[in-house]
């Protein structure tokens, strides 16, 4: 059977997550349905990463065998005709054997968005957190430089212990390429790339450094954070709604390459 590589992006309002449960709706069970229905043969779904429930993607990357007879483009088309209205398939093509959509990658662009203005805005509210009081920016930048590099991250997120090549199951330990916040118009966005994040690290970073920029915490005492490798220390994770992987490239991380893809 082909083995095909697909881009898809999904709203996460409505999923428990991109894996797999034994009830409820996830993104890899609509993408699995869909696959069934078109081919009449059950196919499993392996994705890049395991977005949780409520977090969106805009470049998820995920790889399946499926048995078709018609062309690739073909095969793009009708899964977008019977997939729910809050997935897409962006892109499909073919996949080399030795391709793997998690461990082949080389690193991963998460973005979360705030939006900080007095009134929430109900058209927003799936797509970013809403923060009332004001926010300051410089203090948001200095705290997410803290993450650059390579790092132990044990005081915000837990490891997915499967085995990822390379390092222990257990290991929390990854390296932050790129890490920083910007604004456009009432939104705040945070972009950071990393070769590999934990369960739940991103929006932990947030939340953490949304202390900072509220003036809750300092960028010193954000450091000593990170120093103690002790999750219980660190602020409650940001909101599901405002985080969404953004990319997953496979190729070797470039700095420019990272600095255009967040400023995309």
């Amino acid at each position: 059977m082909p083995y095909y590589r697909a881009t898809v992006a999904y709203d996460g309002t409505d999923f428990l997550g991109f894996q797999l449960q034994a009830t409820g709706r996830t993104v890899q069970g609509a993408l699995e349905a869909a696959l069934l229905q078109l081919s009449g043969a059950e196919t499993r779904v392996v994705g890049s990463g395991r977005t949780d429930a409520g977090v969106h993607a805009a470049g998820q990357v995920v790889g399946f065998r499926a048995e078709w007879r018609h062309d690739t483009n073909d095969l793009h088309r009708a899964l977008n005709a019977v997939l729910p209205p809050d997935v897409a398939v962006v892109e499909l093509d073919e996949a080399p054997e030795e391709w793997h959509p998690r461990f082949s990658a080389k690193w991963r662009h998460y973005r979360y968005t705030v939006r900080n203005a007095s009134w929430r805005s109900p058209l927003a509210r799936r797509h970013a957190l809403h923060i009332a009081q004001p926010l300051r920016l410089d203090d948001l930048q200095a705290a997410a430089r803290v993450f650059v590099g390579q790092h132990d991250f044990a005081s915000f997120g837990r490891p997915m212990q499967d085995g990822t090549p390379g390092e222990p199951g257990t290991s929390t330990v990854r390296m932050i390429y790129r890490s920083g916040w910007r604004q456009e118009g009432e939104c705040l966005l945070y972009d950071v790339i990393g070769n590999a994040f934990l369960r739940g690290m991103v929006r932990s970073l947030v939340g953490s450094m949304l202390s900072v920029g509220l003036g809750q915490m300092t960028v010193g005492q954000l450091r000593e954070l990170l120093a103690a490798r002790d999750r219980g220390l660190a602020a409650p994770p940001a909101a599901a709604c405002g985080l969404c992987l953004m990319h997953v490239e496979y190729d070797v991380p470039q700095g420019s390459a990272c600095k255009r893809t967040c400023e995309g």
